[in-house]
């Protein structure tokens, strides 16, 4: 008789041990949850951070990012202007200090697309050491040397109107470099890099986030084939580089930009 209570009261205490920890380390897993009230701007996500004792979703952001939260001394979020981190998370770990950069997308549609990146083409013409050809190609892209044929439009090319010779340069270059180019899409480089993508959808029935390391959301997003799109934008796997375009004929409607579906985010494998 001893023996079974005392088995019953064993397998109480699994019970209520395993029914406190199973779904958050799901959660943790598999990092993303249904946010209680949503995020409305990368400063809120910051606060979070700074209340991560008694916040529970900076707390599985932490446990995310492979930290033990009974051994975190303290955590200092900023906000860096102008990096690929939009927060900047500092923890403390036995007097060590440990930096991690975030990207972070807010998005309130699952459909739309968030830029990832925009600059002028002699820009990432020299970062990347794009070859004559290549640039010259994507000034047809985007205005900055006039359709010297008939065109869709007339202050501009679409990379299908381009020659096929134009075109395969074009291909060849993005498909040839395209890790680097990725890496400086999404991480940047230096102290203020992002290891981190939060994407946050501020939905009014279900908001929610994912929390991927930066390798694996890179990964994710240029999986598949660089090719010239039906409308005449290039795709790199997940990713569309097109020409920014609005600004109301401003100059900076020339820039080019590289944009993504972050919610996409959500169902990486």
């Amino acid at each position: 008789m001893a023996r079974k209570i005392l088995l019953l009261f064993l397998i109480l205490v699994l019970d209520i041990a395993s029914y406190g920890q199973e779904p958050q380390a799901a959660k943790i897993a598999l990092g993303s949850k249904t946010a209680k009230d949503g995020f409305r701007n990368e400063t809120e996500i910051a606060g979070k951070f700074n209340n991560w004792r008694t916040d529970e979703d900076a707390k599985i952001w932490l446990a995310t990012m492979n930290y033990k939260i009974a051994e975190i001394e303290n955590v200092a979020a900023t906000k860096p202007h102008g990096e690929k981190a939009d927060v900047q998370v500092k923890i403390t770990i036995k007097k060590r200090d440990f930096t991690e950069g975030i990207s972070i997308k807010l998005v309130s549609s699952s459909n739309g697309f968030n830029q990832i990146d925009k600059r002028w083409l002699a820009t990432y013409a020299k970062i990347w050491k794009m070859p004559a050809d290549v640039v010259a190609a994507l000034k047809f892209f985007l205005g900055e040397t006039k359709p010297g044929k008939p065109s869709r439009n007339a202050d501009r090319m679409f990379l299908n109107e381009l020659s096929s010779e134009a075109r395969a340069a074009v291909v060849d270059f993005f498909t040839a470099n395209k890790s680097n180019i990725l890496s400086d899409l999404f991480k940047g480089d230096g102290r203020q890099s992002a290891a981190w993508m939060m994407v946050a959808l501020k939905s009014q029935e279900k908001p929610r986030w994912v929390l991927r390391n930066i390798e694996d959301t890179i990964r994710f997003f240029g999986t598949g084939n660089v090719s010239i799109t039906r409308s005449g934008n290039l795709k790199i796997g997940r990713i569309t580089m097109q020409r920014k375009g609005g600004d109301g004929g401003r100059e900076t409607a020339k820039m080019l930009q590289f944009k993504i579906n972050p919610v996409l985010l959500f169902d990486a494998k």
